[in-house]
């Protein structure tokens, strides 16, 4: 039997944290290939860190993506998340491009060819969650303190005034009862301001939007809120802190809440399962709880390298579930075709929709009118409804 009451947390970080500067710098470059050729290939990684950005990987497309478009995708990714620093400045930081063709071997076993479909472009397991705590389907932590960060992010670039910076965090604790969130004890946000800014001010800014996205009643005492407990926060970013490609998973995914694969999503196009499969799984999962088969629902999902069908599927209800998870893993591999070319096709991944997932979690968003977070669709629940 699982545990009814407890506590549980989750973290977010804003847009303007060194790893997620490194993640949207990566998406941007995806996306920057897909838009010119639906079918490249692109794998690439970013390091920020005191006025500088690295880029390096491998890729194959368009002989159009020189390595100056590529430091202009840098530099407009930094500009649009607002560093205008003397320690990180988009107009200023160097960037160095070292960015390669993409190796024979991994293309060799990832294209179609004759009588083989296109094959996975790594081994790996990856892992999709749902839950039916939120109306995003989304752990309430996880929900909330992204949302707490973005509600932030969206007055800063809306205002003139610049008391605040790009660089945040935040920590959300919520108390569990019978199995259900039921209130916040303790709220944590750390966000980069001004100089000039006193940290009175900073909670006067910060509190508003704690309040707008908790539900009524559920904010914690005062002295559980806790915003910037270092005592100020003025040197951020990549200025402050060394940032990487991939390194903030768990905040990409479901806050702790939930299982997590090997691998990171940005920086990669959908032939790679690491980001394609993930989706693919949470989209299941998504549609498996809106369809009231259970409460909470996870998805594994098995690759080798250059092979096109998945080694194994795995459904776990959590105690939650009203069906045979057995029967529903067949059930699955019957409605979608879990193969890599099946996923890209049935959501719709080869087009430039990525850079907007680096900030602010890939899953629990509003799908968009041209395909961006196709896999948060509810398109499968009458079919699934249906298989039982």
């Amino acid at each position: 039997m699982s545990r009814q009451n407890y506590l549980f947390t989750s973290e977010s970080v804003s847009e303007g944290h060194p790893d997620k500067v490194a993640d949207r710098i990566s998406d941007s470059i995806v996306d920057k290939f897909l838009s010119q050729e639906p079918e490249a290939r692109v794998a690439v990684e970013t390091l920020t860190t005191t006025n500088r950005v690295v880029l390096a990987g491998e890729v194959r497309g368009p002989a159009s993506i020189t390595k100056e478009v590529m430091e202009e995708c840098a530099r407009e990714s930094v500009r649009k998340i607002g560093y205008e620093q003397d320690g990180f400045h988009w107009k200023n930081m160097d960037v160095s491009v070292h960015v390669h063709e993409q190796s024979s071997d991994i293309a060799m076993g990832v294209d179609a060819s004759g009588n083989k479909d296109e094959g996975a472009g790594d081994q790996g397991i990856m892992f999709g969650y749902a839950t039916n705590e939120t109306e995003d389907y989304m752990p309430a932590t996880l929900d909330f303190s992204h949302k707490i960060l973005k509600s932030m992010a969206e007055e800063r670039h809306a205002s003139d005034v610049k008391e605040l910076g790009p660089d945040s965090k935040s920590q959300v604790t919520l108390r569990y009862e019978n199995g259900r969130p039921a209130r916040a004890t303790s709220i944590v946000v750390s966000t980069q301001h001004s100089a000039e800014t006193s940290q009175e001010r900073v909670r006067e800014i910060v509190m508003p939007h704690i309040e707008k996205i908790l539900p009524e009643g559920w904010l914690p005492t005062d002295d559980e809120i806790y915003i910037n407990p270092t005592g100020q926060f003025i040197i951020g970013g990549p200025d402050g802190d060394a940032g990487l490609t991939g390194r903030k998973i768990i905040v990409d995914t479901y806050g702790g809440a939930a299982q997590h694969g090997g691998g990171a999503f940005s920086g990669k196009d959908p032939t790679k399962v690491d980001r394609s499969a993930a989706y693919v799984t949470r989209y299941l999962a998504k549609n498996v709880v809106a369809a009231g088969l259970s409460d909470r629902c996870t998805i594994q999902l098995a690759y080798a390298i250059g092979v096109s069908k998945p080694l194994s599927l795995y459904v776990d209800f959590h105690q939650t579930g009203n069906v045979d998870p057995a029967k529903l893993e067949q059930v699955l591999s019957d409605v979608m075709d879990l193969s890599p070319r099946g996923i890209r096709e049935h959501l719709g991944l080869n087009k430039p929709i990525y850079e907007r997932t680096a900030a602010y979690g890939h899953f629990g968003r509003t799908p968009d009118a041209d395909g961006g977070f196709s896999w948060e669709k509810l398109d499968l629940v009458d079919a699934l409804k249906a298989e039982f």
